[in-house]
């Protein structure tokens, strides 16, 4: 699979982290940059028939349709489409205009990836989002009308601006929307952010862990009420509605990540990372030097990633998987830690699956670090 890393928005939500840049003057040469690392990279996927490209960000839905339609023509170039394939766009509710999805709809999109947050424009104004209320709404209706049945929207939840009567009308809103498929997280204060130093300031209150546990816990109650599958700690999809892209990142298979920031991993013992800075990025390209760096996963890296991984899956970390990759060493310490956890029933094993039950995903990351090798 393939991901597209577009570093570009229109301006800095107050929670977010990731690498982009609200400036689009490199824009141009940024595209360029990227399909030159696309076909200098064509090689290192073994599997040069693609179930998934992936446009991610930043805002990719802050390209034109044509510069959309050029990468992907230029993914075409070297890679072969799977006819059931997946392709995402991230998108803002902000540019799902009418001309825009009227041209994308006569591309190879077909999945649409919305960043509504919240239906509230409380919620919105306290992130700093592009969009208002409305939009958010309308965006969906729009997506539909053009004829993208395979949305999937992102909500947060914990937001001191909100409340549990708000987050039920949230979620509310969604199942009227039809919307088949949700990735929900609670808002975390991540550093060298403006919702981080407002905290700090008291201009805002810190978000409670019990209110998000209790918005956690009816968010899957009710999203699965409504048929959705709780299939990953942050993700809810009807039947058949599950994003390929991330099944296949929680299955430890390949991917390749283009552009800055992206990362890869070879589906074994070896991850790579972009360099997070566009000028730096396009001035490798040019000079037909990858900008990125890579390290080689020793024995206990992988052991602990799978944990990570599998244990905030309904699928869990296959056993047999396990055994087969790891050493007596690890596996006897893995034994002796899971130990105690599924006596307490924080873990269980099925089909040969080791699972943490769904009334502990909240805590599921401490869970599982709790088995890793140091």
């Amino acid at each position: 699979m393939l991901y597209l890393h577009i570093p570009f928005c229109k301006q800095k939500c107050s929670y977010c982290n990731f690498h982009f840049s609200t400036s689009f003057k490199l824009k141009e040469e940024m595209i360029s940059a990227i399909k030159k690392e696309i076909f200098l990279r064509k090689d290192e996927l073994e599997n040069k028939t693609l179930s998934s490209l992936y446009f991610g960000g930043g805002t990719p839905s802050i390209l034109s349709v044509d510069e959309i339609k050029s990468l992907i023509d230029e993914v075409l170039k070297y890679f072969d489409f799977d006819k059931n394939i997946e392709i995402t766009l991230e998108a803002n509710p902000d540019d799902l205009n009418k001309n825009f999805l009227k041209d994308l709809a006569k591309t190879e999109i077909n999945r649409l990836s919305i960043g509504t947050q919240s239906f509230f424009e409380e919620d919105l104004k306290l992130m700093n989002r592009a969009h208002n209320a409305s939009e958010a709404e309308s965006s969906i209706k729009r997506a539909q009308d053009f004829g993208f049945e395979n949305l999937s929207i992102d909500l947060i939840y914990g937001s001191p601006t909100s409340n549990f009567e708000i987050w039920k009308q949230n979620l509310q809103k969604t199942i009227e929307l039809q919307v088949p498929h949700v990735s929900s997280y609670a808002l975390t204060i991540e550093p060298k952010t403006a919702l981080n130093a407002w905290i700090k300031k008291n201009k805002i209150s810190k978000p409670e862990e019990s209110t998000q546990n209790k918005e956690f816990y009816y968010l899957s109650d009710f999203l699965k009420d409504h048929g959705f599958i709780h299939y990953e700690i942050s993700n809810f999809a009807k039947k058949d509605f599950e994003s390929k892209h991330n099944s296949a990142y929680w299955k430890y298979k390949e991917y390749l990540g283009i552009g800055p920031s992206a990362h890869s991993y070879n589906g074994r013992n070896q991850r790579s990372w972009n360099v997070a800075n566009n000028t730096k990025y396009i001035k490798n390209l040019a000079e037909n030097t990858l900008p990125k760096e890579t390290e080689i996963l020793t024995e206990k890296d992988q052991y602990n990633e799978m944990l990570m991984i599998g244990l905030r899956t309904i699928w869990g970390v296959d056993l047999e998987k396990l055994k087969d990759k790891f050493s007596d060493e690890i596996l006897e310490i893995f034994k002796k830690t899971i130990q105690p956890k599924l006596e307490e029933g924080i873990l269980t094993i099925e089909e040969n699956h080791l699972k943490i039950p769904e009334k502990h995903w909240f805590l599921a990351d401490g869970i599982a670090s709790d088995l890793f090798i140091i």
